[in-house]
C-alpha cells in the first residue's frame, strides 16, 4: 500500500457567475474579506494569510443551475466561538442577509446562506471542545436517532447568548 500524501490546507474555491459584481460584494461581506486582485473579470479575495480563498470569475452566457442537479451541496467556515458566529449573524442580518436554516447538528451549531447564484454557504461553531469529546458523543445513539439535527431561530439563539444563558448550555447537542 502506499504511503498517504495529504494535502496540508484547503486553499480555495472558484465561482463562475454572471453575476460578478453582486456575487464579489456578497462574498468579501460574508466573509469579511478583502480584495487581494480585482478587475473587469476576476477578482481574488482572502480572509486570512492565503493569497486567495474566494476567486470569482465573470463568464457570461452562463445558465443557472437547476435546483435537483448533481454537485457541490455546500461549503462551510468554522467560527472560533459562538460569540464569533453571533456577531457575524448580526452584522449579516443588519446589512439584509438572513441565514434560509438553521440548525443545531449535534457536532455543529450552523447557520446555512445562500450566495446570489444559490450557492449554499455553512457557517457553524464546532458544539465539542474536542475530538474525543465529539467522537464519544458519536458513540452514543443520540447522532443515530437524529441525523440531522433541530433547528433554532437565530434570533433566538442571539438573545439567549446576550441574555447570559451558558454557551455549554446554547450548544448542547438536540437543543433547538
Amino acid at each position: 500500500m502506499a504511503k498517504r500524501i495529504s494535502p496540508i490546507r484547503f486553499a480555495h474555491a472558484v465561482f463562475r457567475t454572471r453575476r460578478f459584481e453582486a456575487m464579489v460584494s456578497w462574498w468579501k461581506n460574508l466573509l469579511y474579506a478583502e480584495p487581494v486582485f480585482e478587475n473587469d473579470h476576476f477578482s481574488f479575495i482572502s480572509y486570512d494569510e492565503e493569497h486567495h480563498r474566494i476567486a470569482i470569475v465573470r463568464v457570461p452566457g452562463l445558465e443557472g443551475r437547476k435546483s435537483n442537479a448533481e454537485g457541490l451541496d455546500h461549503v462551510a467556515y468554522t467560527y472560533s466561538s459562538l460569540a464569533d458566529l453571533i456577531a457575524t449573524y448580526e452584522r449579516l442580518r443588519d446589512d439584509g442577509t438572513e441565514p434560509y436554516w438553521c440548525i443545531n447538528h449535534g457536532p455543529t451549531t450552523s447557520m446555512y446562506y445562500r450566495d446570489p447564484d444559490g450557492n449554499q454557504v455553512e457557517l457553524q461553531v464546532d458544539n465539542f471542545a474536542t475530538a474525543q469529546e465529539l467522537k464519544a458523543w458519536f458513540a452514543t445513539d443520540a447522532f443515530a436517532r437524529n441525523p440531522i439535527g433541530v433547528e433554532f431561530k437565530p434570533e433566538e439563539l442571539a438573545r439567549k447568548f446576550r441574555g447570559g444563558v451558558p454557551v455549554e448550555e446554547l450548544l448542547e447537542p438536540g437543543r433547538g
